[in-house]
C-alpha cells in the first residue's frame, strides 16, 4: 500500500465517532427516576419531562449518523418496578462504509416488576452501508418488554435504495436466565437482488420486528381480530412466552403505520415523538 494511502487510511480511522450511554432506572414511591449516568462521545441521552409513573428517555447522536468503523454501545438497566421508554430525536442514518463496518452494541437488563420500551425511529441504510448490531437482553420472568425496530433499506421517497452492503443484526433474550430467543439476520453482497426475492422481501425496501413480553395465543387472536387491512405483509406468532411480529413493506411509512397499528392493539403507548 502506498505511504499516501496508509496516511489516509489513519486518518480516516482517527476521526470515526464511539458513543456510549450507561445508565440505570428505579422506582421510588410508585415513581421511575433516573440513577447513575454515564455518557460519553457523540452518544447522549435526554429525559423529558416525566409522563406519570414511567419515564422516557430519548437518544441523540451528535455525529449526525454513522458511518463505517463507527461504534456505538448502550448498557441499561432498569430497576424493580420501574417503568422506561426509549427512542430516538430522529430516523439513524448509516452511511456508506468502505472500511470496517459500524458497530452498535446494546445490553438491556430489566428487573422484577419492571417495564421497558425499546422504541427507536427508523435506522435507514445508505448504499454501501456497513453495520453489525447486538442486542443482548436479560430479563426477570416477571419483568415485561417492548422492543421494536425498523430497518430501511435506501430512501425510497428519495429515489435510493440500497444495493450493496452489509447488514448483520445478532439478537439473544433471556429470560430468568434461560435463553428462550436467538437469531441472527445477515444480509450481504447483493442486497438489493436479495430483497427482490419472493421469499425474502418481494422487493420491499423495509423491514421490522416487534418482541413482546410477555406475549401469548390470546394476545395473538387480539391482534388477528382486526379487521381493517395493513398495507404491508404482518406475521405475528407466540412461543416460550413472547409474541413476535414481523412487518415487510415497500417503504418506511406504510410498515411504520403497519407497526403502530399492532403495538395500538396491544395497548402499548408510543413514544409522542412517533407521533408528531
Amino acid at each position: 500500500m502506498r505511504s499516501d494511502a496508509l496516511t489516509t487510511s489513519s486518518v480516516f480511522e482517527a476521526n470515526r465517532a464511539r458513543g456510549a450511554v450507561r445508565f440505570d432506572v428505579h422506582a421510588r414511591d410508585g415513581v421511575t427516576r433516573r440513577g447513575v449516568l454515564h455518557e460519553s462521545g457523540s452518544l447522549r441521552v435526554r429525559f423529558p419531562s416525566p409522563e406519570g409513573e414511567g419515564l422516557s428517555g430519548v437518544f441523540v447522536n451528535t455525529a449526525g449518523g454513522v458511518a463505517g468503523g463507527d461504534r456505538f454501545d448502550i448498557e441499561i438497566a432498569a430497576g424493580q418496578g420501574a417503568r422506561l421508554t426509549l427512542t430516538t430525536a430522529a430516523a439513524e442514518k448509516v452511511y456508506r462504509a468502505p472500511g470496517a463496518a459500524a458497530r452498535l452494541d446494546i445490553a438491556l437488563k430489566v428487573a422484577a416488576g419492571a417495564h421497558l420500551g425499546w422504541l427507536p425511529q427508523e435506522t435507514i441504510l445508505f448504499d454501501r452501508a456497513r453495520v453489525h448490531r447486538r442486542f443482548d437482553i436479560e430479563l426477570d420472568e416477571a419483568a415485561s418488554l417492548l422492543l421494536c425496530e425498523i430497518v430501511v433499506f435506501g430512501r425510497t421517497a428519495m429515489g435510493e435504495r440500497m444495493e450493496q452492503g452489509e447488514f448483520i443484526d445478532r439478537w439473544r433474550l433471556r429470560r430468568g436466565g434461560k435463553l428462550v430467543f436467538a437469531e441472527t439476520v445477515r444480509l450481504d453482497g447483493n442486497i438489493g437482488a436479495k430483497l427482490g426475492r419472493s421469499a425474502v422481501a418481494k422487493g420491499g425496501a423495509a423491514i421490522g420486528t416487534a418482541l413482546i413480553v410477555p406475549g401469548d395465543e390470546p394476545l395473538i387472536e387480539r391482534i388477528r381480530e382486526a379487521t381493517e387491512p395493513f398495507a404491508g405483509e404482518v406475521g405475528i406468532s407466540a412461543w416460550n412466552g413472547f409474541a413476535m411480529a414481523r412487518f415487510c413493506a415497500q417503504d418506511a411509512a406504510r410498515l411504520r403505520a403497519d407497526m403502530m397499528a399492532v403495538l395500538a392493539r396491544t395497548g402499548a403507548a408510543l413514544p409522542r415523538l412517533w407521533l408528531s
